[in-house]
């Protein structure tokens, strides 16, 4: 069984990391969205809130699975028997944190780690100005994906 770990703090989980997920899942049988807790990035929503979000929005897709960590992704990809990490790239800044993580991840741990390009539409939301949004109460809908 394939299986392919995607780690993020998610706060929030947009519909840029939604997109990811669903161009992910036809190439693995199953992805396990690990919720990070970053000590570095301040929060908005706590992680019970964060994986309770995501797992409402998969809970008819048996192939996803959503758990938090608070430990290396090498070891939720341990824990869950996984073979790939599956991240994201925005643009050419993100390609390079992304590889060198992705390198180190390797060395640490022989996974590999499958970068999608994010879709076009997606390419400038991300969770820091979302959050930013909400703390200046704006109406962030278009941004976060609804249930199917």
């Amino acid at each position: 069984m394939k299986t392919a770990i995607f780690p993020g703090s998610f706060d929030p989980f947009t519909v840029g990391h939604a997109n990811l997920v669903e161009r992910a899942l036809p190439m693995f049988d199953r992805i396990v969205i690990g919720v990070g807790l970053n000590e570095n990035k301040r929060s908005f929503f706590r992680p019970e809130e964060r994986v309770k979000f995501i797992s409402d929005l998969y809970e008819n897709e048996p192939r996803v699975k959503v758990v938090g960590y608070n430990d290396l992704t090498i070891d939720l990809v341990r824990r869950e028997g996984a073979q790939f990490i599956v991240r994201g790239l925005r643009s050419v800044k993100d390609f390079e944190y992304e590889r060198d993580i992705a390198s180190m991840n390797h060395r640490l741990s022989g996974v590999e780690t499958v970068l999608l390009f994010t879709d076009a539409r997606y390419a400038d939301i991300s969770s820091s100005v979302v959050r930013e949004l909400l703390a200046f109460g704006k109406d962030v809908s278009d941004f976060l994906p609804k249930k199917k």
